[in-house]
């Protein structure tokens, strides 16, 4: 772990600008505090679970009127807080921070103490969001140990990345059971570079509820979201992007497929680690009803 977290710092090095503070990158590079954080807005989603089923409204035992669900959008935080030091090179937890994100609009989510150095916060849209998800805005992520701030910040948040393949005409898709999805990603400008892009499949009731995901291709520990950020050219970054046919292995079904585009960041304050990895983003939603 060692050898990754150089290896995230010398390419943060290189990738520095000139003019940059390098007394700074240098305090930084040095650090011994390191974060990993991601801040995920999801949009509202309307559905018909009888429409998806193809079921004809003239079957409907109501007189003809299509169920409507909307599953509400919502802000989901989450931030790795540890120290450098540990054994063998990994992160050592820090569990007595106070964490929370900071929206340069104004507002603020407070992360709830989850143990293991983990913090997490989710919320509906709504007066009590904290941070509304803005296109183009600054966020920052700070922890608070012992009366000391660390900070990490991602500037020019993402707009949403919209995938054709998820919006039919229909409003779903229908497809066999247990058959691959590709998403292809619309194309980005010569001049820019193409944000980091996940793919989380959610079973979805006939109700709305949601079960465990099926299949998700975001790293699900903190240090894999580390080692991720590192490399040159990862999958994340990939102009289409395969969700296995095991994402969808239940017949006559319904599944959620989120598709989240993030951007990266990096520390602001010269006490956290140059490697820390944080990520802003927001996500296009799609519904797929498998065939019975």
């Amino acid at each position: 772990m060692n050898r990754l977290l150089l290896s995230t710092a010398a390419t943060a090095l290189l990738l520095s600008p000139l003019a940059c503070d390098f007394e700074k990158t240098g305090n930084q590079f040095l650090a011994k505090k390191v974060m990993v954080g991601t801040l995920l807005s999801t949009p509202d989603v309307a559905f018909s679970p009888t429409a998806a089923a193809g079921i004809d409204a003239g079957t409907l035992s109501d007189g003809g009127t299509f169920d409507q669900i909307t599953l509400p959008g919502q802000t989901a935080a989450f931030v790795f807080f540890g120290t450098r030091e540990g054994e063998q090179g990994a992160p050592e937890p820090i569990a007595n921070a106070t964490v929370r994100v900071e929206a340069a609009t104004g507002g603020q989510i407070n992360l709830e103490n989850e143990g293991a150095g983990t913090y997490g916060h989710t919320s509906d849209f709504g007066e009590d969001a904290g941070v509304k998800y803005q296109p183009g805005k600054t966020y920052r992520f700070v922890a608070v140990q012992n009366g000391t701030s660390h900070v990490g910040t991602v500037e020019e948040a993402p707009a949403l990345e919209r995938i054709e393949a998820l919006h039919p005409a229909e409003g779903y898709l229908r497809r066999p059971a247990n058959q691959p999805l590709t998403l292809q990603r619309p194309a980005v400008p010569s001049n820019q570079e193409r944000t980091h892009g996940f793919v989380t499949v959610v079973p979805l009731s006939k109700n709305g509820d949601q079960g465990q995901p099926t299949y998700t291709s975001a790293p699900k520990e903190p240090l894999r979201l580390l080692e991720l950020v590192a490399l040159p050219n990862p999958p994340s970054k990939a102009a289409s992007l395969e969700i296995p046919g095991s994402a969808f292995p239940q017949k006559d079904s319904n599944y959620l497929v989120i598709f989240q585009t993030m951007k990266t960041g990096g520390p602001e304050s010269d006490n956290l680690f140059v490697g820390s990895a944080l990520l802003v983003g927001t996500a296009d939603v799609g519904v797929v009803h498998t065939q019975p």
